[in-house]
Formats: structure tokens, C-alpha cells, sequence
């Protein structure tokens, strides 16, 4: 079964776990992911939110690949308007040799506009931030000296990837895509619709056409023996994640995520469910050969204990645990 593991850390207090054992727990459930054959694991970046959101993906990707041995390490995504492109290329490399090669890294513009008033960036600055940050990166990974806003630079050590690791951006709108087709090497989008936007301008430039897209959506799925009695348990959490990115939305423009009002209303959506063990696998087969399960083990906060159950029973479903 291909799997893979995503994190953003959140802790809300009504969680009730130290945010230092949520980390802990994160490292050991990716080491466990590891040794079953998980193809990777996600990082996410956001800042200043009150539940602990993941604010250094990096520091995190760093730990993640002291402790695994094959898991590729993503961050999906890291937010370029809000880091120094010269001490970005020095980091990456860095985790990228100490995870001998593993490590991806998908760059977006960010949206919260929280965020940009932390940082005392200007939203409208995105586009030139993300522009830099490419440039800036593929020059440094060459170990070469380059020109840097109006000096000569040279960033060592060089990642483990010859040329560092591929570039790629995340988006939500059209400016977004047809950018990614021009400078990266490939796109995710947070909102479907604009991959017939990057499509469009790879083929405009050239390039080869990257087909349809294979689609990802945001949705949640956990498992339970008995997904009624985990409702009441595991709901609160995904209203909480769904609040608190409802909350940021929208300025981002788009709308996966809404606020809610109680856990019966997200019920009747289909982006959080839980579901058994059996159900879940009948989803997989329906879907073929290349079926991969997203799994989103601490989705909301949930605490580490429950998280373990989840993963226990993928792994006694799915890889003969």
C-alpha cells in the first residue's frame, strides 16, 4: 500500500498534550512510517497561530532526517515572502545532506495576511519574493559565486542533490500557475482549477505537457473500529482545524476549508470522515493500483494516544501489522 504522513503541529489547549510531546510523537510515528515504507512525509509553515502551527518546517525537516532512513522529507509549503533567500539556499542544503538526498520542497506566496503583518511584508510583494527566491536558490546550489542584489555571493555547502533539490511552487490562483510553469519544475495547487492554467502556459512556452492533473483534495479520513463512538471524540478536532483555516481562507480565495458551527454540520460534508478499516480499504481498491492513502494522523490537534490507534489500524488493514 503506498502511504504517505502529513504534520502541521497544531495544539490547541483543549488538546491537553505539551507541545513538546506532540513533536516527539510526530518524530516516532514517521519513524514508524519509515520502516513500513511510507513513500514521504509533509511539513507545513504557518505563523503566530494560537494553536502552535508549525512555524520552522525546516527545523523539523532537519529532525525528521536524523531519525528515518529512506521517507522522503517534504515541505509543502514553505512560505517564500518571509525568509532570506541566501540563509534559505544554506538551510535546505544543509537538511538536504543530512537526509542524504530525501528532501523535497514546494515554495508558495503565503495568504494570511496575519502573517505579512508579522513580518512587515506587503502582500502585493509576493509574486517578486517568490521570483527571487527561485532565482536565488538555483544560483547558489551550483556552488558557484553569483550576484546577489548588487554583490557577489557564493553559499557552501551545496545539497547532496546535485543542483538541489527540484523547485517547486504551490498556488491558488492563475498568476500562480502560469509563474510556476515559467520558472519551476513543477506546480501543486491548493485549488484544482488553476492546473488547466499551468497546462496552458507549459505548452505556450514549449514545454512538455504535463497531462491532466491527479488531482489531491484537502480531505481528511480516519480510521476507527467504530467510527459512530469516535465522532464525538475525533469531530472537535476537525472543527477545529476547518475553523481555524476557514478563518485564513479568505484572503487565499479559496474555500476548502469553512468555518463551522458544530460537529453536525461538517458530518454532512465529505472533507473530514471516519470511517473502518474495511471501508477504507474498499475506497483504496476502487481506485486501482496506484491508490495512495494521505494519512493525517494528529489532523486538528488530535492527541498523540488516539493518533497511534488510527495508525494501528492502517497498519494491521493495510501492511500486515
Amino acid at each position: 500500500m503506498l502511504f504517505i504522513l502529513r504534520f502541521d503541529l497544531r495544539n490547541p489547549a483543549f488538546a491537553g498534550i505539551a507541545l513538546a510531546d506532540r513533536y516527539h510523537a510526530a518524530l516516532d510515528m514517521i519513524e514508524w512510517a519509515d520502516q513500513r515504507g511510507a513513500l514521504a512525509v509533509s511539513l507545513s509553515e504557518h505563523h503566530a497561530s494560537e494553536d502552535g502551527y508549525l512555524p520552522s518546517p525546516l527545523v523539523m525537516a532537519a529532525a525528521v532526517a536524523v531519525r528515518t532512513t529512506n521517507i522522503a522529507i517534504a515541505i509543502n509549503a514553505l512560505i517564500a515572502p518571509f525568509y532570506d533567500p541566501l540563509r534559505l539556499a544554506e538551510d535546505v542544503a544543509v537538511v538536504d545532506q543530512l537526509s542524504r538526498g530525501r528532501f523535497n520542497l514546494t515554495i508558495a506566496g503565503g495568504y494570511a495576511e496575519h502573517e505579512f503583518e508579522m513580518f512587515g511584508v506587503e502582500l502585493a510583494e509576493r509574486p517578486a519574493h517568490v521570483r527571487e527566491t527561485v532565482e536565488v536558490l538555483r544560483a547558489a546550489w551550483t556552488g558557484e559565486p553569483f550576484e546577489f542584489r548588487g554583490r557577489t555571493v557564493q553559499v557552501l555547502p551545496t545539497p547532496a542533490q546535485a543542483g538541489g533539490p527540484p523547485i517547486v511552487l504551490g498556488g491558488s490562483s492563475e498568476p500562480a500557475a502560469r509563474r510556476a510553469a515559467r520558472i519551476a519544475d513543477a506546480f501543486v495547487p491548493s485549488d484544482q482549477a488553476c492546473w488547466e492554467f499551468y497546462r496552458d502556459e507549459c505548452l505556450l512556452l514549449g514545454k512538455p505537457d504535463p497531462g491532466p492533473s491527479f488531482g489531491g483534495t484537502a480531505d481528511v479520513v480516519v480510521l476507527a473500529e467504530d467510527p459512530e463512538a469516535a465522532w464525538p471524540v475525533i469531530g472537535p478536532h476537525f472543527m477545529h482545524e476547518s475553523n481555524a483555516y476557514g478563518a485564513w481562507s479568505p484572503t487565499a480565495g479559496v474555500g476548502a476549508y469553512r468555518p463551522v458551527a458544530d460537529i453536525d454540520e461538517l458530518r454532512a460534508g465529505s472533507q473530514y470522515r471516519i470511517l473502518t478499516p474495511d471501508e477504507y480499504a474498499a475506497e483504496l481498491r476502487a481506485e486501482g493500483e496506484l491508490a495512495l492513502a494521505k494519512l493525517h494522523p494528529m489532523v486538528g490537534g488530535i492527541p498523540p494516544e488516539l493518533a497511534w490507534q488510527h495508525l494501528r489500524l492502517f497498519e494491521e488493514a493495510f501492511l500486515g501489522g
